[in-house]
């Protein structure tokens, strides 16, 4: 006899959540010994299940992603608090003079996701910090575009609410911040980082690490705004101390527009590196 696919011997988890709040009220139905350990809060916010957390956090997004058909992403990682050109007026001096490259983020966020509309969003698909910003204005741009993108949120005292241009079922919170970093990282064709404080600076770093030393494939990596990250950041002396090799400046390139940006990008898919 064919059995049916979708028959399943054993009561799933809602089955047996619904039967365990059906229980008759009693001391021993109300003593938290007694609740499912799955949907038992203060069980699982125990410091000993912090293993089981990390796990949820990676699967999580995971899975969501992989319903939606989400193979490829670009990443863009930059300030919160990089103004928008309209917002650049009421900055401080420093803030004012990046709001150009929020203009760029969403310029370059809707010329990818062009790319990925074609490919029923399932490539190519942007992801940000879902927060202001840079964040804001890449989630803006591909929403201009007609597409998807992702947001990925994380605990903060501060900026830490989506922002109302990622696509909701994309929208994502973290507790963990390297849980966080994988998820960027897992799916990434191509990284750009725009101008930022230490959050960004820690993104541009670990993946930059992580591409040096052969732990993930190399990418397209851009920095967009060369006259702020080569005054931030002084990468000639740290190839002239030693410290890293003369040919580990090739694992990024300087760009200043989308549109240099998105024709680096074309160009290694090409094969034209």
């Amino acid at each position: 006899m064919k059995q049916n696919p979708a028959f399943r011997p054993f009561p799933d988890a809602e089955e047996d959540l619904r039967a365990w709040r059906g229980a008759p009220d009693t001391p021993q139905t109300r003593s938290p010994s007694y609740r499912l350990a799955f949907a038992d809060t203060d069980f699982l916010m125990q410091d000993a299940l912090r293993p089981v957390r990390l796990q949820l956090e990676l699967l999580k997004p995971e899975m969501m992603m992989a319903e939606r058909g989400i193979k490829s992403t670009v990443v863009m990682f930059g300030g919160a608090r990089i103004p928008s050109p309209e917002r650049a007026t009421g900055a401080v001096p420093g803030q004012a003079a990046l709001a150009p490259y929020y203009a760029q983020a969403r310029e370059f966020a809707r010329l990818i996701t062009l790319k990925s509309v074609a490919t029923g969003c399932c490539e190519h698909v942007i992801v940000t910090g879902g927060g202001p910003g840079v964040m804001e204005a890449g989630n803006m741009g591909a929403a201009e575009a007609g597409g998807i993108s992702i947001g990925l949120n994380i605990v903060l005292p501060h900026e830490q609410a989506p922002n109302s241009f990622v696509t909701p079922d994309l929208s994502f919170n973290f507790h963990y911040f390297a849980i966080r970093k994988m998820h960027f990282l897992m799916r990434a064709t191509a990284i750009t980082v725009f101008p930022g404080g230490f959050g960004t600076l820690d993104e541009l770093f670990e993946t930059l690490t992580l591409i040096q030393t052969r732990r993930m494939r190399p990418i397209p990596f851009l920095l967009f705004g060369r006259s702020f990250w080569e005054n931030v950041i002084n990468w000639q002396a740290l190839a002239d101390a030693g410290t890293i090799a003369q040919d580990d400046l090739d694992l990024f390139r300087f760009v200043d527009t989308a549109e240099e940006g998105v024709q680096i990008i074309d160009a290694w898919e090409s094969g034209a590196r």
